[in-house]
């Protein structure tokens, strides 16, 4: 039961006498606790809706066209609120924080429904047999799910939480349902890298075709870290080991499965000091997101953009702007400033590396990059015309970096426009 806050006017719910308030019970006489529900039942041509207003119940019926939209509208997305995640893993980002940050970055979600939605991975410790009998009966896919590590004990070990190893018997029932999974490991150095790493990839490539891909990536460590377990980062030559056991793998796995399945983030390339691989090898970019042929993935895309600019104009105006990233990103932005200073030779692009200090140097993603240590590395130094950051530093839909600090306090304290750019407007911007 999900109470009705908004009835569009003109709508299928408001000529059906649906009003905000009334609390929406059910759907074709199907229980609607949340958005999934509402939504998979809804795209029947006719709907019988039983309600509740003020305690009282009532049905209406409504004719559409299937899939469309009746003109409701809930308190949250979901419809519920987002549920928390249970574990305590010894590698959680969030646990890493800070203290003093604004309260909403230290919750920590772990819902299924964010991942049909909206690609967030799960941990799968916060479902039940009821969850997984949903997902499979309405075909949500595909699914994200952080593994980690396929020992049971060990992934109680590292989660702490009593359920972990139970819940990876899901795996298979999803796969044998034909609910296509992407999945990541999160190593962590002396526990689930080596044999470990060995036995996840050999027990997940066994599920394939559902498990279509997984992403490796190193824990992220920030220098917040008192009282947490004891992790060390690994070391240029480990970087390089795990390259190679994961490629020794995933080859086999291409001759198996026809695919690579497996692969390894751009951080272990860089902490390596290994080449970024071709496009070819990411086999269309399944784990982007996760970082895993994000560097290869932008360049090639600016190249494509930059090879299809105008041709630069002799008699325009000398240009110099600044772009700030994070260590990670160094190569790929002087790349990219080289390619576009040779194609329009009255433009200056300078490309300044910004150290963490706030979450510690080991940190290098330019997403994690704060307005205050921009400010006190830029600070007296001639940035142009403009100063370009990522826009993944940015909090989604607002101008405010993770520590607080405005788009326009940083400009005023810089004497300069800061525009935020990603892969779409990055061209645009350094040209002005």
């Amino acid at each position: 039961m999900v109470k009705i806050t908004v009835v569009e006017p003109n709508s299928r719910a408001a000529r059906a006498g649906i009003q905000p308030g009334d609390e929406l019970c059910s759907i074709n006489g199907e229980e609607i606790r949340d958005v999934l529900d509402y939504r998979f039942y809804l795209a029947d041509k006719t709907v019988v809706l039983a309600l509740l207003r003020d305690g009282n119940p009532y049905s209406v019926t409504v004719k559409k066209g299937t899939y469309d939209d009746i003109g409701l509208d809930f308190a949250t997305p979901l419809m519920d609120e987002k549920q928390a995640c249970r574990n305590k893993c010894v590698f959680c980002f969030i646990d890493q924080l800070p203290k003093g940050m604004r309260k909403s970055l230290y919750f920590k979600d772990d819902d299924s429904r964010l991942s049909f939605l909206h690609g967030n991975y799960i941990t799968m410790t916060n479902m039940t047999d009821r969850d997984i009998d949903r997902i499979i009966k309405m075909r949500f896919s595909p699914i994200n799910v952080s593994v980690h590590t396929t020992n049971p004990a060990l992934r109680v070990e590292m989660m702490k939480n009593k359920r972990a190893g139970a819940v990876l018997s899901y795996l298979p029932r999803l796969a044998e349902a034909g609910i296509e999974l992407h999945c990541q490991i999160v190593l962590c150095r002396t526990l689930n890298d080596g044999a470990e790493l060995d036995r996840t990839m050999r027990d997940l490539a066994a599920l394939s075709p559902a498990v279509n891909s997984v992403s490796v990536v190193p824990a992220g460590l920030t220098d917040h870290r008192d009282g947490l377990y004891p992790l060390t980062p690994f070391t240029a030559e480990e970087c390089a080991a795990v390259i190679r056991q994961v490629d020794a793998f995933a080859s086999e796995c291409r001759q198996k499965h026809g695919s690579r399945i497996f692969f390894c983030a751009d951080e272990f390339y860089l902490s390596a000091k290994l080449p970024i691989p071709d496009e070819d090898y990411y086999e269309g970019y399944p784990q982007l997101e996760n970082g895993v042929g994000m560097i290869r993935s932008t360049l090639e895309d600016f190249r494509f953009e930059l090879a299809d600019a105008p041709a630069a104009d002799p008699a325009a105006a000398p240009r110099t702007v600044t772009i700030a990233t994070g260590v990670a990103a160094e190569g790929l932005m002087r790349e990219i400033a080289r390619m576009t200073m040779e194609r329009y030779p009255n433009l200056t692009v300078n490309v300044c590396t910004i150290l963490n200090d706030f979450f510690g140097h080991s940190v290098t993603v330019s997403g994690l990059l704060t307005g205050q240590d921009i400010l006190r590395q830029l600070s007296g130094v001639p940035l142009g015309d403009a100063l370009l950051i990522p826009s993944s530093a940015l909090r989604a839909g607002e101008d405010v970096f993770l520590d607080d600090m405005h788009l326009s306090e940083l400009s005023e304290a810089l004497a300069v426009p800061v525009v935020p750019t990603d892969s779409d407007n990055l061209l645009s911007e350094m040209l002005g």
